[in-house]
């Protein structure tokens, strides 16, 4: 890595958010990334690190507590200076705990939430330095923002 280079931790929980968020990777560009999500097979998309976490929802409350330490273990481990997710579970843990250990933190919520963002989008608003919907009618003054639908 190079010195100047940010270290980014890019995150997203299975299936549609994995997909958005492989669509960011131009951004990164510049960046040292690693990959926290929660398919291990998924390293066969990514160049960079991939750690795999539980997947859990809020109706699996011990899987998530279990989920939420393996992020946080992870993300103390990592250091990155920016978190970046398009969601749910584990990247709502990584944001939380990203802002906790002094990283800039963004939130981009899945484009499949056209109507209403997402449980975990609607909540993660005090940990969030950026946070964003692609949906511009679900967009508000104190956020989320609306930057376009860039998925």
């Amino acid at each position: 890595m190079n010195s100047k280079q940010r270290k980014v931790l890019a995150v997203a929980s299975g299936g549609g958010h994995w997909v958005q968020l492989l669509r960011l990777r131009p951004a990164f560009a510049d960046c040292s990334v690693e990959y926290l999500t929660t398919q291990a097979a998924y390293a066969r998309d990514v160049d960079g690190k991939l750690y795999a976490v539980t997947d859990a929802n809020v109706w699996e409350k011990f899987k998530l507590l279990k989920m939420f330490i393996q992020v946080a273990w992870v993300l103390a481990r990592v250091r990155p200076d920016i978190v970046i997710t398009t969601g749910a579970a584990p990247g709502f843990a990584a944001v939380v705990c990203g802002k906790w250990l002094g990283a800039k933190t963004i939130w981009l919520d899945s484009m499949a939430n056209s109507q209403t963002l997402s449980n975990s989008g609607a909540r993660i608003k005090p940990w969030c330095d950026v946070w964003l919907t692609q949906w511009s009618h679900l967009a508000a003054v104190d956020g989320p923002h609306y930057q376009g639908a860039i998925l």
